[in-house]
This record gives C-alpha cells, structure tokens and sequence, in this order.
C-alpha cells in the first residue's frame, strides 16, 4: 500500500479543513515546498497536492506555489482541483506533474473523461470522488449531488479510469478513523486502484485500510499533528 502524505494550499499556504468546510481552516505552514521535502526526506514516494482555492474557482490558482514544490523534490506528485479541461490536464503534466486528479468534471461528464483517457492514458489521470454519506459532491465539496459514489465510480471505469482517489468528506480532517465500510464497498465493487481518503489518524487505520486491498493511503493532519510518524509508517506500509 503507497502512502500519500498531503498538502493542501490555500492562499499559497499549507493547511488542513475539517469536514472540507472552507471557513474551518487551519494553517499548518507558510512553506508548503519546505513540507513537500520534509516528507520526501522522511521517505515518501508520492505527494498528493490539492490546490483548495482551485477547487471552488474552477481554475489553477496556486500555480506559483505548485512550482516551487517541483523544484524541491524529486518524487512524483498528483495534484487536484481545478482541473476542467484538456488544457489543464496538459498545462499541469507540462510542469511535471505525474498524475492529474479530476472530481467535479468527472461528474458532471462522464464522456469527457473517455476522452482524456484515450489523450493521456490510464496511469496520469485520477478521478477523485468525495462522498457525504455515499453521494457525491463536487465544487470544493459545496455541492452535493444525487449521484451514488460507487455507481460513479463503474461508470469512470467503463470510461477507462484505473485510479480511484476516495474521499469520504465527513471523516476529513476530523481525526476520527477512515469509513473502512464505504471505501471496502468501493474496493469490492468496483475492482479498481483506490486510494482511500479521510480520517487517518493512526497506525491501525493504516492496518485496516491496507487489510482492504486499496492501491494507497492519503495521510494529512495526522502527520501534522503527529499522530503519525511517516518514516514508521513507510517502513511498514510500503517497504
């Protein structure tokens, strides 16, 4: 199981939400670049980026920031929200971007990501799905919408998709554990690569998800409040 350390930017700072409330934020550090190589020194392999203020605007904002943490570390990098078009696909994977996650698009047109598939391949492209109670929100998770998480998830592997990132908004952010029942549905019903998000906290959430069979794990304010210690949880998760 591949462990994804996260940063989160938000006016070009590194910060955490709760429950992906945009007005519940926590600012963690000045530097996101300076955290980006904190956790490749501790023995990452993959960075998850989401560019928060992309997410609601519907555009890159952070790109600037985005850059910086390029040039400061060697390993890849997958990075969300804002990502509409094909011209964002391109401009981010220009940069060095290793994989691109799309979320409100993929939702809002399922054909649009046949068409990514077939421009960019299965192993760059990521579909994120947030999920309140197994419905799907988009926007920057101020929008929920009647669709099923999991039904969503088969029709973007009919499109082609492989990679799955998860996330389940209730547990985000809360230290509270992930919803191991929704993301094991998600794994068993769907077959595809899942990277489970939301509610990490400790080492036995790590053992529980990987027990699942999901491709990885997104750590984010466990890290930075130090509940967990990501050079251990390499060692025992990924090495």
């Amino acid at each position: 199981m591949r462990l994804y350390p996260a940063i989160d930017i938000k006016n070009g700072q590194c910060v955490r939400l709760r429950q992906g409330q945009f007005q519940d934020v926590e600012v963690y550090s000045h530097n996101p670049a300076h955290i980006a190589r904190l956790w490749e020194e501790q023995g990452a392999s993959f960075i998850h980026i989401v560019d928060l203020d992309g997410a609601l605007a519907g555009h890159s904002v952070n790109e600037e920031v985005i850059k910086e943490i390029l040039k400061e570390v060697k390993i890849p990098i997958q990075i969300g929200g804002g990502i509409r078009t094909m011209q964002d696909i391109e401009t981010r994977l220009s940069l060095g971007i290793s994989r691109v996650i799309i979320g409100t698009k993929a939702v809002e047109n399922p054909q649009f990501m046949k068409e990514v598939i077939s421009n960019f391949g299965q192993e760059q492209i990521v579909v994120g799905i947030d999920a309140k109670n197994g419905m799907v929100a988009i926007e920057g998770w101020e929008k929920v919408c009647n669709c099923n998480a999991v039904e969503l998830a088969l029709t973007m592997k009919d499109a082609g998709v492989n990679y799955i990132v998860y996330t389940d908004i209730m547990k985000d952010g809360m230290l509270q554990g992930p919803n191991i029942e929704y993301t094991k549905e998600m794994v068993d019903a769907t077959g595809l690569q899942i990277i489970a998000s939301g509610g990490v906290t400790s080492m036995q959430d790590l053992a529980a998800l990987s027990e699942l069979k999901v491709e990885g794990a997104i750590i984010g304010k466990a890290l930075y409040e130090k509940r967990i210690d990501l050079r251990s949880a390499v060692t025992m998760f990924e090495v």
